[in-house]
């Protein structure tokens, strides 16, 4: 979910991952590796992310609800 709530807030923002790389602190390959689930973050990185972004850190660690998204099928 961190991966994807991530990668959705920083493009509602308009930020490239270099742009939330520079205003976290952070290395541009690292935003890369968390969204592509590629990395394990500790709550401090969390954190950082969630101040960045100006969401709090369960905004960042629940689903976000997408409309676009359509339910599982059911086979009966």
């Amino acid at each position: 979910m961190l991966s994807a709530n991530l990668k959705q807030l920083r493009a509602e923002r308009g930020w490239s991952q270099e742009t939330l790389a520079e205003k976290a602190d952070m290395h541009r390959t690292f935003i890369s590796l968390i969204e592509r689930r590629g990395r394990n973050v500790t709550l401090g990185v969390v954190e950082a992310l969630a101040h960045t972004l100006e969401v709090d850190v369960p905004t960042l660690l629940t689903p976000i609800h997408r409309s676009d998204v359509q339910s599982p099928r059911t086979i009966k």
